[in-house]
């Protein structure tokens, strides 16, 4: 069985993440990975007031088609487009498996009433993209409201970035059943009562290298000892139903 970790970031403008460097880390039975842009090559997150400029404009799309030229040599790399205000549609046609949507407290916002970000989310539920969300809180509970099951959104890390997975698991948040979480940085006490609560269909195995590695994050998941149904669910069906790899039952 491959396992997929469905969160490594890879990039080489702005950070040392080359394809190279992060092939030493799938080893053993971790032969497969969903690939994001790091933060550095889309925006300036110093910068509360930051504004785009071509040059940022020519980075992000050098950063995402890098990724996009690694899964088209690799069968079992999958990239993931980093989408920032310009929100360039016509980019999604040319075969990325999912969508980053990224920003923390306190950095530039997402142009939310921006004619062209609604354009941009129809082209995501006309291709069905999921959508690996992470914004604060509030932010969250909007574009789960906006999106209204329309198409998949993963939040990554159980929550513990988007308002912390305690707050997120009391809001009800996952009893939407379009809503999935990746294990990245999740503690196995998280992971525990997700899986008690929502069952195994909707959790996704992921490390967020380079801020951990895929071996150490996949022994968390081991640890928690699934029956083998389950833990195929965790590191590898569920990620792969969702990219439309794997047809669903």
């Amino acid at each position: 069985m491959k396992v997929i970790d469905s969160h490594i970031h890879c990039g080489i403008q702005n950070s040392d993440l080359s394809f190279e460097v992060i092939k030493g880390y799938l080893t053993g039975d971790i032969q497969g990975a969903c690939f994001y842009a790091p933060v550095e090559d889309i925006y300036d997150r110093y910068d509360y007031r930051f504004e785009d400029t071509p040059s940022w404009m020519a980075c992000r799309q050098r950063a995402n088609e890098y990724l996009l030229d690694i899964q088209n040599a690799n069968e079992d790399i999958f990239a993931y487009f980093f989408v920032w205000n310009d929100f360039r549609k016509g980019e999604l046609k040319k075969g990325y498996k999912g969508i980053k949507w990224h920003r923390h407290e306190y950095e530039p916002v997402y142009h939310y009433d921006d004619p062209k970000c609604e354009e941009f989310l129809q082209e995501i539920y006309r291709l069905q993209l999921p959508i690996v969300l992470e914004e604060p809180f509030k932010n969250t509970r909007y574009f789960i409201d906006r999106v209204a099951g329309r198409t998949p959104i993963i939040i990554p890390h159980l929550g513990g970035l988007n308002g912390g997975f305690s707050t997120l698991f009391r809001s009800g948040i996952w009893d939407d059943e379009t809503v999935y979480a990746d294990t990245a940085l999740a503690s196995t006490r998280e992971m525990s009562i997700f899986l008690e609560k929502y069952g195994s269909e909707r959790l996704l195995f992921g490390s967020d290298f380079p801020f951990s590695t895929p071996q150490s994050e996949l022994y968390k998941v081991e640890s928690l000892n699934l029956d083998e149904k389950d833990y195929q669910n965790v590191v590898s069906n569920n990620i792969l139903k969702l990219m439309k790899v794997l047809d669903s039952d």
